[in-house]
């Protein structure tokens, strides 16, 4: 009889330490996310792993000219101030082209690539997916769009072994990120996507800039950069 009940606790100890392991994840996690809210992340597993190193000089949202933002808005979340972490028609038209085998384009939002750039690394995989929804989840509670904004603008890769658009307006144009000219920032954001293959000074990089600085006039006519 003891034998028995010895048995049947296995599973309810195993439940147990489960609910043990998500409930202190959730508690780290989350303390991780609100220390973040104040401090500027030191360092990220991308930076770790690039064999470039890491050039980058944190610059609060307040010294990084506002086109900047704009501009991010512009070429990579149109969206960003009127969604809570997940744009969901951006998600199922870059699924439906990836069914259709058309060219493919992103459909993760500035606080998704936020939430990975900070917390996790690069690649796929559902586990990761999942994680960063967590984390994009955590983040939009906790921090709010205007630091997503400032923490998303110092961790993106501007160029190879660059961060942050600081360090790419000093790479670049020879002055800090505090006097980015429209045509400036919506190079800089053009070069998001691919930063290890595109250069602002490149043809279609250039081309693709005309096309976010045209874009930046409709958002700054608009809502959508409200939130920053």
């Amino acid at each position: 009889m003891a034998q028995a009940a010895r048995k049947r606790s296995l599973p309810v100890r195993i439940v147990v330490l489960l609910l043990k392991a998500v409930f202190w994840f959730v508690i780290v996690t989350v303390l991780w996310v609100v220390l973040l809210r104040f401090v500027p992340p030191p360092i990220t597993a991308t930076m770790l792993m690039d064999e470039h190193g890491a050039t980058r000089d944190w610059t609060s949202m307040g010294n990084i000219d506002r086109s900047m933002a704009v501009a991010a808005i512009a070429a990579e979340d149109g969206n960003f101030c009127l969604h809570n972490g997940f744009d969901f028609e951006a998600i199922e038209r870059a699924w439906e082209e990836r069914q259709s085998g058309q060219r493919q384009r992103g459909g993760s939002s500035i606080s998704q690539q936020t939430a990975k750039n900070v917390f996790l690394w690069q690649g796929g995989g559902w586990f990761r997916k999942a994680l960063e929804a967590y984390f994009t989840v955590l983040i939009e509670l906790i921090w709010g769009k205007n630091r997503i904004m400032e923490v998303y603008l110092n961790v993106a890769e501007t160029g190879i072994g660059t961060y942050g658009v600081e360090a790419g307006a000093q790479r670049y144009f020879g002055h800090g990120a505090d006097r980015l000219a429209d045509i400036e920032a919506a190079q800089l954001a053009a070069v998001l996507p691919a930063p290890r293959t595109r250069s602002p000074n490149g043809g279609w990089t250039a081309r693709h800039a005309g096309r976010v600085a045209a874009r930046m006039r409709q958002v700054r006519a608009s809502p959508l950069d409200d939130c920053i």
